[in-house]
């Protein structure tokens, strides 16, 4: 492939990736708009503290949602003179961010579910609207899930595939939720504000997670094993290269930069050497998400 050809596919495969993160997002900002102020309006309606705490959860969903469509707008701007390699981090820092956000709002429903088992009396009995209401935000998160991990998993995209995962623990808190608002009228009124600690530990656990791994991306991770393996046998496989050492990678967003030191044949002048190197990097940056490739002959 020419270098013509293969920057004009990095170009579309970028537009194509951020078309996608813009409409998933957006989409999911309608749906977490619509179940925050459902929730906590019905929440407060029906007195149950889980489906306030679960609205207050949607609504971090839709501070998240425009943390990552602002990440997406300047995550596709291309290298300038401070950013050589371009500003593919924003999704990182976006998913740091995401994370932080997570993990402020579950203390703060840990904090207010652990009151209301100091004095269990004062814990209404909820309205059964409570539970109609988690159930369709159960359904809603389900599908919003299944939606964004079918287009994150077609443009590989970690930031949405974080974000969709994200969704699928929203559906799950929600069944934590509408059991325990269940329980509370059949007369367990425990079991909502039990629901609420409930919900304020996954999204803590939820929250750690992304956080700690933005922060070790930020930190030049190198990519997982699998991904290294292939960009190897990639390299190998590239005619006039006899061996390969000291292949590193460093995570940069969802894409990979690599520096590797290939081994060509001495006798080879340097044109020809530098030929080889040239082949080697267009086939890993067409092969793989890959977004720079920085090759070292070495004479065999």
């Amino acid at each position: 492939m020419t270098e013509p050809a293969l920057h004009a596919t990095e170009h579309e495969d970028s537009l194509e990736r951020h078309a996608a993160a813009r409409k998933s997002t957006l989409v999911s900002v309608a749906v977490n708009l619509v179940l925050t102020v459902l929730q906590v309006a019905v929440g407060i309606f029906a007195r149950s503290q889980a489906l306030i705490a679960d609205g207050l959860h949607s609504l971090s969903d839709l501070l998240a949602d425009f943390v990552v469509l602002i990440a997406s707008h300047h995550s596709r701007k291309g290298p300038d003179e401070d950013h050589p390699y371009g500003h593919q981090r924003y999704e990182n820092a976006a998913s740091l961010v995401l994370g932080l956000l997570l993990l402020a709002v579950g203390v703060g429903m840990l904090v207010s579910a652990a009151g209301k088992f100091n004095d269990p009396g004062s814990i209404p009995r909820v309205h059964p609207l409570a539970l109609f209401v988690a159930l369709f935000t159960l359904v809603s998160k389900e599908g919003l899930f299944r939606y964004m991990l079918g287009i994150a998993e077609r443009v590989r995209s970690t930031m949405l595939v974080a974000n969709a995962w994200h969704a699928r623990s929203d559906a799950l808190s929600s069944l934590v939720v509408a059991l325990g608002i269940a329980g509370n009228m059949l007369g367990y009124p425990l079991l909502d504000p039990a629901a609420a600690l409930v919900v304020g530990l996954m999204i803590v656990k939820t929250g750690g997670e992304f956080a700690w791994d933005a922060l070790s991306d930020l930190m030049d991770r190198a990519a997982d094993a699998e991904a290294e393996a292939k960009i190897r046998e990639t390299l190998l496989a590239t005619p006039g290269v006899a061996g390969v050492h000291d292949l590193r990678t460093r995570k940069m967003g969802d894409m990979i930069v690599v520096d590797v030191h290939l081994e060509v044949d001495g006798d080879l002048n340097v044109r020809e050497g530098h030929a080889i190197a040239l082949n080697a990097r267009a086939r890993v940056l067409a092969g793989h998400p890959v977004l720079n490739v920085m090759t070292h002959v070495d004479p065999d």
